[in-house]
């Protein structure tokens, strides 16, 4: 009866928020540098379900787990002046590491391949920034090497299942050990960077998310029997040990190789050729089997199409894109290469008899070669999200291309007949009079009139459709009521969704 009585704002839901400014208090730290750690600790604001029993200015809240045990250690104003003793030296920059992070965040490698979405588009991302003092050099190099050091591990995993070609990126999906992961590429297009973006937020998340893929590349070229970091099947270790203390020119082209995405990587022991186990059957139930049944078909389907261009050469030109093609050929057991002056790693030329494929975009100036099918990019991707081989002739050179393009053509192709039509006259009729060369100029512009007046433009005839007025203003307001309600707080909403409910209630 007689117990402590319970003090407001200090027991319950108190005691699990804080304010943006007593954080920062506690801590120390700038708003820069505390906007800093709560990104890479994966703390955001947070607003608890009653704020007012929390506190009562409590207006925006940030959830930092044990925060309220944090004492700092060092007293008043050392602080201070230890920044102003350190500030001009840079030697003293404290060195840290964030792999302690990465095993808080992510407690198994289920969880980190769940949360590898975001962290794969933003290095992509950054692999494409170009080296200005927006970005430091170093991260942009790492993003792309490690970038690609993934790429390399879905080429040898055969884990690609589907591809997208959006207006300016391309989608991938991929499975990595049971987990599909989706990711997005930006096309290979020089740009600035944009004012209104801050890249220290963005670069504070590369930096966490490069440690969380270092991590994950490591462990699924573990699972492989690959060499990590990345060694190209053929290449010697000398080489490899020199290009580690090397010159920035050498290390580019050590990176400008693994891009080429054209050689398989290297495994720590050569794997034996293992003879394909097959699976034994046993009797079951009706469902039983047919599930079974079904299991098996989805397998071998899927077996299928990792092989959709085993046995097959393409040629890349230089007008499409190398590296996504590249990519999902290989992908796909095919073999790609293109012309040595565009990139290096080429595996052979274009006068290779054995090529299957050429790929070339638009129908313009191009030698065919009897024996090769020529088709377009589309093809390809879009053979494998089809999981078959779609026939080349959809996917044509020129198939495409604007009607307009086509009229041209079909003209000149006309005009093309005409004169041949024209020359063979003539050689039949050398000794012929003039007068029956006359009558046959006669005869083509009479056919070339007919063939104007056809293509001549025609107006049909419109329908009058009236417009209700009264129709219209009552979109109109509707709109901007829905626009009104978008607006309001969220207490003025649920107070407005009340007494809408009760007036509904009423009626």
């Amino acid at each position: 009866m007689g117990g402590l009585r319970k003090k407001k704002y200090e027991q319950g839901s108190t005691t699990n928020y804080i304010t943006w400014n007593k954080a920062r208090k506690k801590l120390q730290l700038s708003l820069a540098d505390f906007r800093r750690l709560c990104i890479l600790k994966g703390i955001y604001p947070h607003e608890p379900k009653h704020k007012n029993k929390v506190s009562p200015r409590l207006t925006h809240c940030q959830q930092v787990p044990g925060i309220q045990g944090v004492h700092p250690e060092a007293p008043e104003g050392l602080w201070e002046e230890q920044v102003e003793h350190h500030r001009g030296s840079k030697d003293n920059k404290p060195d840290y590491r964030l792999d302690h992070i990465i095993k808080e965040r992510y407690p198994t490698f289920a969880d980190a391949l769940w949360d590898m979405d975001d962290a794969l588009s933003m290095c992509f991302l950054f692999s494409t920034f170009p080296q200005t003092g927006k970005c430091h050099v170093q991260t942009i190099q790492l993003c792309h090497q490690l970038t690609m050091q993934f790429m390399h591990y879905i080429i040898a995993s055969r884990a690609l299942r589907k591809v997208f070609l959006a207006i300016k990126s391309i989608y991938y999906q991929d499975e990595v050990l049971g987990q599909p992961i989706m990711w997005i590429t930006p096309y290979a297009f020089s740009h600035d960077h944009p004012t209104d973006v801050d890249y220290r937020v963005m670069v504070t998340f590369t930096e966490f998310y490069t440690t969380l893929l270092g991590f994950v590349n490591f462990c699924l070229y573990q699972s492989l029997n690959l060499h990590y970091p990345t060694k190209l099947e053929g290449q010697a270790q000398a080489e490899v040990k020199a290009s580690e203390d090397t010159y920035a020119l050498d290390s580019e082209s050590s990176i400008e190789k693994l891009a080429a995405l054209s050689a398989s990587l290297a495994h720590v022991v050569v794997p034996a050729m293992e003879e394909e186990a097959e699976v034994g059957e046993f009797p079951a139930d009706g469902e039983m089997s047919v599930q079974e049944e079904d299991c098996r078909k989805e397998l071998e389907a899927q077996e299928k199409h990792k092989k959709l261009f085993e046995g097959m050469k393409f040629f890349l030109n230089p007008e499409v894109p190398r590296e996504a093609l590249a990519f999902i050929i290989r992908s796909f057991w095919g073999e790609v290469s293109w012309n040595k002056s565009l990139g290096i790693r080429a595996t052979y030329d274009v006068t290779e008899s054995r090529i299957t494929h050429q790929i070339v975009d638009g129908s313009g100036q191009q030698t065919y070669i009897i024996g090769r099918c020529y088709m377009q990019p589309q093809g390809v991707f879009d053979s494998v999200n089809a999981w078959l081989l779609l026939p080349v002739a959809e996917h044509f050179p020129g198939q495409g291309e604007d009607p307009g393009n086509l009229n041209e053509s079909e003209e000149e192709d006309d005009d093309n007949e005409g004169d041949g039509e024209v020359g063979e006259n003539e050689e039949e009729e050398e000794d012929a009079e003039a007068g029956s060369e006359k009558e046959e100029e006669a005869r083509l512009a009479a056919l070339e009139e007919q063939r104007m007046e056809g293509k001549k433009p025609g107006v049909m005839a419109g329908n009058l459709k009236l417009e209700d007025k009264q129709q219209l203003d009552q979109e109109e307001e509707s709109e901007a009521k829905r626009l009104t309600i978008m607006m309001m707080k969220k207490q003025e909403k649920y107070l407005y969704q009340k007494i809408m409910f009760g007036k509904r209630r009423k009626i």
